[in-house]
């Protein structure tokens, strides 16, 4: 069955598909049309299944495509390929329908299994520059399940928002660390006379900048710290991030689509960082920034990183289609709408146009990468 040979495929279909039915069942109940949910209503089930949901789907599809090229060894296929996408769904359905205690277990559940599934492999062949990875997937696993033991009253009820946005930012950091892998790279081999480069001491500050501001994003709420240090965390993750995609030579990119949509995607990151640090002394609305990292950097580098992928690991020239730079345009005026929003003057309409450009955007993304996604390569290779 085509659609189990790698991991790609079942999850960016399913992410695909969580992305229109998400967005598209929250503006329902948004416009007060639907009402749904059992354990999680209204932003708290929005906000999860964008997340926990929509983004893991990616994450694993992604990871189980690139640890097997990283490391030489298998990743999850057939059956157990399929059980695993199966744990996926039914964490979706659980959520709406409850029980609750078989919800969360269900749900809970997934990212372990993801990481154990990479981290064999990386173990088994002593990839040591890959076990962060494993580490952000641990910690994302650790705050998923906070998450729901705190919306459960097992732990404080204040701990799942923290637990939420500590778990974007551990994204964050894997959304860095990818980024700053394969931008530079496929730059570098498709742009004859480029120079992307690395800095260490930029890169130090890049991402410790990154992982300060998850720690006071996790624990702020609890610990005596100054009100200035976020502001000031935010602000030099900002600028190390620009000069961090600077040194990529983002510019060379601009005559090849499935190119420049990496870094304009990345470019979304230190705007993000910069709207965050904005809203800690109320120049903008934590809307604008939640909205610019996850719509904006982390979404768009996901839809880039599929096609580029499902082209790749389908046998299909690396060449982007009118229909792909349509689906990604769509998906930044998406983000564009929503983090102007708040700023507009009727936020109701603006919220609905932009979800529906969102999904608008994944619809074309199905059309073009389904039919490949379900069906053999066409060089006739394995994957």
């Amino acid at each position: 069955m085509s659609l189990l040979r790698l991991g790609f495929r079942p999850f960016y279909l399913l992410a695909g598909l969580a992305a229109i039915a998400v967005i598209g069942l929250w503006l329902l109940a948004f416009t007060g049309h639907l009402q749904f949910g059992h354990y999680l209503q209204g932003v708290f089930w929005h906000s999860h299944e964008m997340v926990f949901g929509f983004q893991t789907a990616v994450i694993a599809g992604f990871l189980f495509t690139a640890v097997r090229n990283w490391t030489g060894l298998p990743t999850p296929t057939g059956i157990m390929l399929g059980l695993i996408a199966l744990l996926w769904i039914a964490a979706r359905v659980l959520v709406v329908t409850g029980p609750v205690p078989l919800a969360v277990v269900v749900d809970v559940a997934f990212l372990p299994v993801v990481a154990i599934a990479v981290a064999i492999p990386i173990f088994r062949s002593k990839n040591a520059r890959n076990v962060k990875i494993v580490g952000i997937l641990i910690a994302m696993s650790l705050l998923h399940a906070g998450f729901h033991l705190a919306l459960a009253g097992q732990l404080p009820a204040w701990l799942s928002r923290p637990s939420l946005f500590t778990f974007i930012d551990a994204v964050v950091v894997l959304f860095a660390l990818v980024g700053g892998r394969v931008i530079p790279a496929f730059t570098r081999n498709a742009v004859p006379g480029s120079n992307p480069r690395h800095e260490k001491w930029l890169e130090v500050t890049a991402f410790g900048s990154l992982i300060l501001i998850a720690l006071v994003t996790l624990f702020g709420e609890t610990m005596p710290l100054p009100s200035w240090l976020l502001l000031v965390l935010l602000l030099v993750a900002a600028v190390a991030h620009f000069l961090r995609l600077a040194l990529w030579q983002p510019q060379l990119t601009v005559t090849n689509p499935l190119l420049w949509m990496m870094p304009l995607a990345y470019s979304w990151l230190p705007v993000a960082l910069l709207l965050r640090a904005l809203s800690t002394v109320a120049v903008v609305a934590p809307s604008s920034w939640i909205h610019a990292l996850t719509m904006g950097a982390l979404s768009s580098l996901m839809m880039a990183m599929m096609m580029r992928s499902a082209l790749g690991h389908t046998g299909r020239a690396l060449a982007a289609s009118r229909a792909d730079m349509s689906a990604f345009l769509l998906l930044q005026l998406a983000a564009i709408t929503r983090v102007l929003a708040g700023t507009m003057d009727d936020y109701r309409v603006a919220a609905i146009l932009s979800g529906t450009l969102w999904m608008l955007a994944f619809a074309i993304f199905l059309l073009r990468y389904a039919p490949m996604l379900v069906s053999a390569r066409v060089d006739g290779k394995p994957g």
